[in-house]
């Protein structure tokens, strides 16, 4: 038993650092969830919502149902040019590199019910909701 005390009181400075490391780590883990790439809470369920800027930055836009019908072309408002969004509608929608929803641009589908995307592949300048 008389062994065992000296074996504990040389590594005790090294457990008690590694454990300070640890706790260290963990904060920042716990910090990672506010992050400046999160998508604000102010994109609600049934919008889809842009944004100006990377990562959710910059001047936003929300449409819904109430302002978009499905089908049809919907330019971004007052110019805006979008490098991150998220659809938060049940339906899917399509984001399209010009403003007239044309095909020689770039467009992707996304997925309803949640798709995020923090940096777009290209700017976003209208979308098309589907039924």
């Amino acid at each position: 038993m008389s062994l065992k005390k000296p074996i504990l009181r040389a590594r005790l400075p090294r457990v008690l650092v590694l454990t300070a490391m640890g706790l260290l780590c963990c904060g920042g883990v716990a910090q990672a969830g506010t992050a400046p790439g999160q998508p604000p809470a102010a994109c609600t369920q049934g919008e889809f919502c842009s944004w100006a800027d990377e990562f959710y930055g910059g001047r936003t836009e929300r449409l819904d149902l109430r302002l978009a019908n499905p089908g049809e072309c919907i330019p971004l408002a007052n110019e805006l040019e979008a490098r991150s969004f998220a659809n938060r509608m049940d339906r899917d929608v399509t984001v399209y590199q010009g403003r007239d929803c044309s095909t020689e641009g770039d467009f992707t589908t996304y997925p309803g019910h949640g798709t995020f995307v923090p940096q777009a592949h290209y700017v976003i300048r209208a979308i098309q909701i589907w039924d």
